[in-house]
């Protein structure tokens, strides 16, 4: 991997495979937060090319027009792209390129990569930020790496240490405190038709993020989310409930409601390679939202950080036809919005004795949100499988540049891709919404919630 730095990585490889916890950072790195590093951790500062401008607060005005629930303007519209990359001109930027994009570059000879003037717009509110600081010096790890302590409100290690440290900065990320938004999946077949498996209402709260929460007062259940199938009609009524941990000891709870036995049952099968059935398999359950369910059959090793070519700032794509965004074997490159941006990088690689049909992985991290925006997997023979990316959604109104909406994934073997979690042409886009009550989060509840 080239040009990439070399800050932590000497404190990644001696924490690769740690099993206990790390200590927190110290008070005196952690008085870089708000000077030399943002409030949540990136570099301040632009590159020296200047073609990484300075963080300078990010975007917390809601956008012109905005009201909740509609689709978001692109606050670029006017932008020409810099310059494009195609399979002809990968070799020149390969150094700033995931592998598996490189790969369908070279796959796809009239693909190509429109590459815009880089804006870094992520923003939280004030109060996540507060709540950074002081995570800064008191969080530390627990669980062998799989659980968190000490952290509340805020990114848990803006200075990571290694590889853990910087998967639950992402799994803590700030994406608002209550959400919804309508959700449709889509899929292209190897031979270029369009198919629509799944569509419905989306729901996520964050324990981890109740404003007028605490430390004291958090429970260790860092996500609630649910979500209620609408279409097909034969799956009409069909429901996920699922509470996500982030404390050692508290157990991931993941319920179903299926519609011909009437009942709510457990559930433990949605998670790692089980093939989602929200994308009729074409992606596994640990690939939803960039990452979901446990990952604890992995060891993560943090490789740096680096400058890279990735989706970002997609307020354009996120509101366009369904049938113009999606090509027979590609994203549409005149919606697709790509940036250049610092990211961390993080490999994941099955520990022994674990099974999982993509052994090795290799996360790419936004510096500014911790957004995990792409990511790429490989299988069992070492050949380059799966691509997977988010295109990003710009919300200032949260504030908020999220990764969880808008995400999808190739499969380089079969040539069939998907995005899921768009909302493009339906009724809701991200939304910030008051919070639900605990009560609503119960399997009672989800039975209660079905529309059949």
């Amino acid at each position: 991997m080239k040009r990439m730095t070399t800050v932590l990585v000497a404190g990644a490889l001696l924490a690769a495979g740690m099993g206990t916890a790390v200590a927190a950072s110290s008070a005196q790195d952690a008085a870089k937060l708000g000077a030399s590093l943002t409030p949540m951790g990136a570099e301040m500062a632009g590159n020296k090319d200047g073609t990484i401008p300075a963080w300078t607060g990010g975007m917390t005005k809601p956008l012109p027009g905005y009201t909740p629930g509609s689709e978001r303007t692109d606050p670029f519209a006017s932008e020409k792209p810099l310059f494009s990359i195609t399979g002809q001109s990968v070799g020149k930027h390969a150094d700033k390129l995931a592998d598996g994009v490189q790969a369908l570059l070279a796959k796809y000879p009239d693909m190509r990569l429109d590459v815009y003037p880089s804006h870094r717009t992520a923003a939280a509110p004030q109060w996540v930020y507060d709540n950074t600081r002081k995570n800064a010096t008191r969080a530390r790890l627990a669980d062998n790496g799989y659980a968190v302590e000490g952290a509340y409100g805020g990114i848990p290690f803006p200075i990571p240490a290694d590889g853990y440290e910087a998967i639950w900065n992402h799994r803590l990320g700030w994406n608002g405190e209550s959400v919804e938004f309508s959700l449709g999946t889509w899929i292209v077949t190897p031979d270029g038709a369009r198919v629509q498996p799944s569509a419905g209402q989306e729901y996520i709260q964050y324990p981890y993020y109740y404003k007028d929460g605490s430390l004291e007062k958090y429970e260790g259940i860092n996500q609630l989310g649910r979500f209620i199938n609408e279409r097909p009609a034969s799956r009409r009524g069909e429901a996920i409930l699922v509470h996500e941990p982030s404390s050692a000891g508290k157990a991931r709870a993941i319920w179903q409601y299926l519609v011909g036995q009437r009942r709510v049952r457990r559930a433990p099968s949605v998670a790692y390679d089980t093939p989602d059935f929200v994308t009729s398999g074409v992606g596994f359950f640990d690939e939803a939202f960039m990452m979901f369910g446990p990952v604890d059959g992995y060891a993560f090793t943090l490789a740096g950080k680096k400058e890279m070519y990735i989706p970002y700032n997609n307020n354009r794509a996120a509101s366009a036809p369904i049938e113009t965004l999606m090509g027979s074997k590609f994203l549409n490159p005149d919606l697709v919005r790509w940036e250049l941006h610092r990211v961390w990088v993080v490999d994941a690689v099955l520990k022994d004795g674990r099974r999982h049909v993509v052994p090795k992985r290799r996360y790419y991290l936004d510096e500014d949100s911790w957004q995990i925006v792409m990511f790429d997997g490989w299988d069992a023979q070492g050949k380059l499988w799966r691509n997977n990316y988010s295109l990003t959604l710009l919300a200032p109104d949260i504030p908020a540049v999220v990764t969880n909406v808008f995400w999808g994934g190739y499969d380089l073997r079969t040539g069939s891709y998907y995005l899921n979690a768009a909302s493009n042409g339906l009724s809701k886009q991200y939304t910030a919404v008051p919070r639900r009550p605990e009560t609503d989060w119960s399997p009672d509840a989800l039975a209660n919630s079905s529309v059949q």
